[in-house]
């Protein structure tokens, strides 16, 4: 197999980007033969531009499907999708000579309150695009359902409290697993609607609670052998394996939670004071000690496994180029597959914080210690680890009497 990459002549009207972004794709990191491929992509789209009479600015997205539409039915197998060509369309817009995508306005009613809906709980609210695109895809049913029976309006005017009692009801035959967490958005729904002036009255009270009880689990918490084969399944020789045993420690050991780990920045580890800076939910930020042994681990990552390529300032990148920042489900994919290889199920992100939390515990730290360390807002948040100090729970527990005479 040949380790030369071959690099194609770009004729036509890419041809005058070609030099420049070969220079891009080596600035972000792809390897030469990865490069070559792009740039032979380049090259053939080049062609096909030409014969089609279209420049370099008429790469629009529907030019572009036409062009991948076209490649399959000629029999293409390899980069068929408009994904092969992000690095390039990236690279000419960049340049300004494709126009940026113009964002595409919702097509429907229900569409466009559900986008506006969005907008305010990511500017008003404070809460993640993830949580707000969860609110969203939970209450579009609700919506959904009132403009079928509307014949396409909302009429959200005229939206009564025995309306909303009805949906939840319905909605909590057929999806009862869900019902609970969606309650919690429509309420959060029919507060925007009241706050923005569509409905006259505030609704959310009209929502019926359902049925549930707290603290009725136990934390869902690995061993310390468990964590241990966790931590040691990372191959501590390559970039990536330095990459998730850091990953791995911050989330064992101070009980981060995957998107804190992903929002963490080079600039938020003060290594002279031994602190690092948390961003956690509703933008809020937390100075906490950085312990030796995580700190250890970061450093070996970012000596010998960061790449040189890296963009921006995140501390985790992808272990391939583009080294963009880890996203929070990367940082989950990380657990799931150390977990996988070591041999102890399906584990997430969040059964790790638990395991933070019980290991303090083991250690004799106190319930107030650990929702300082978790940073729980509510003392009720951290009280479920109490079912798990068996050491406090002996002493609460009376003699059994024994066998009655």
């Amino acid at each position: 197999m040949t380790t030369v990459p071959c690099w194609a002549r770009v004729c036509g009207s890419l041809a005058p980007y070609a030099e420049g972004f070969r220079a891009e794709l080596e600035r972000l990191g792809y390897t030469p033969l990865t490069a070559a491929v792009h740039v032979r992509l380049m090259a053939h789209l080049s062609r096909w531009l030409a014969r089609e009479g279209r420049g370099a600015s008429g790469l629009s997205p529907a030019v572009v499907d036409a062009y991948f539409a076209e490649r399959r039915a000629v029999g293409y197998v390899g980069h068929v999708t408009g994904r092969a060509l992000r690095p390039l369309i990236g690279y000419l817009r960049r340049l300004e000579v494709v126009a940026d995508a113009a964002p595409v306005a919702p097509a429907s009613p229900a569409e466009r309150v559900l986008a506006r809906y969005r907008d305010w709980q990511l500017t008003e609210r404070g809460l993640t695009e993830t949580t707000a695109d969860l609110n969203a895809r939970l209450v579009r049913p609700f919506l959904l359902d009132r403009a079928t029976a509307k014949d396409g309006e909302l009429d959200l005017e005229r939206l009564r409290a025995g309306e909303v009692t009805a949906f939840v009801v319905a909605y909590g035959r057929t999806r009862p697993k869900s019902v609970k967490r969606m309650v919690s958005a429509l309420r959060s729904l029919l507060g925007f609607l009241h706050v923005e002036g569509i409905i006259a009255r505030p609704l959310a009270t009209a929502v019926p609670a359902v049925a549930g009880w707290t603290q009725t689990g136990l934390p869902k918490a690995l061993s310390a052998d468990q964590v241990a084969a966790l931590l040691g399944s990372c191959d501590e020789t390559t970039g990536t394996g330095r990459r998730d045993l850091a990953i791995l420690t911050l989330l064992s050991r101070m009980g981060l939670r995957a998107g804190e780990v992903a929002a963490l920045l080079l600039d938020d580890i003060d290594w002279r004071r031994g602190e690092i800076i948390v961003r956690g939910k509703v933008g809020r930020r937390d100075r906490l000690p950085l312990p030796a042994d995580v700190g250890e681990r970061i450093v070996a990552y970012l000596a010998n496994g960061r790449p040189v390529a890296a963009q921006g300032r995140a501390v985790f990148v992808r272990a391939q180029a583009p080294y963009w920042p880890l996203r929070s489900n990367a940082v989950t994919t990380v657990v799931v597959y150390a977990a996988r290889r070591a041999g102890v199920g399906l584990v997430g992100a969040h059964r790790l914080r638990h395991s933070a939390a019980t290991a303090m515990l083991r250690c004799g730290g106190s319930l107030v210690e650990i929702g300082q360390t978790l940073r729980h807002v509510h003392p009720l948040t951290t009280a479920i680890y109490a079912k798990v100090d068996v050491e406090a729970l002996r002493q609460l527990a009376t003699p059994w009497p024994g066998e009655l005479a």
